[in-house]
């Protein structure tokens, strides 16, 4: 397979902490990308989240409205008026049966 040189950009701080970074572990700035590279095709998305800040304000939306959904439910089966202590109480329940069951 030919290699081919790829240029980048980045600041130069960026750059010096990121080469303190693939030396601590071993590897070199090539390494390091060509591993980011060969994750992205392997796995066919980038290896950490990448949000549009419009989309996580359509978001904050659709929670409200998913939150809002919940205190009607709430309401409808009766559980609207439990206390923290209480709903912590059902919480470490749940736990102690989910250990139980391990």
């Amino acid at each position: 397979m030919d290699a081919v040189n790829v240029t980048i950009r980045m600041d130069r701080e960026t750059k010096q902490e990121f080469d303190v970074f693939c030396e601590n572990v071993g590897i070199n700035l090539t390494t390091a990308f060509n591993m980011f590279v060969k994750a992205t095709l392997r796995t066919r998305e980038l290896p950490f989240a990448v949000t549009d800040v419009k989309s996580t304000k359509h978001s904050r939306r659709e929670l409200r409205e998913v939150f809002r959904a919940m205190q009607m439910q709430s309401v409808a089966n009766g559980t609207d008026k439990m206390t923290l202590d209480e709903i912590n109480a059902i919480i470490a329940e749940c736990r102690q049966e989910t250990s139980a069951e391990k």
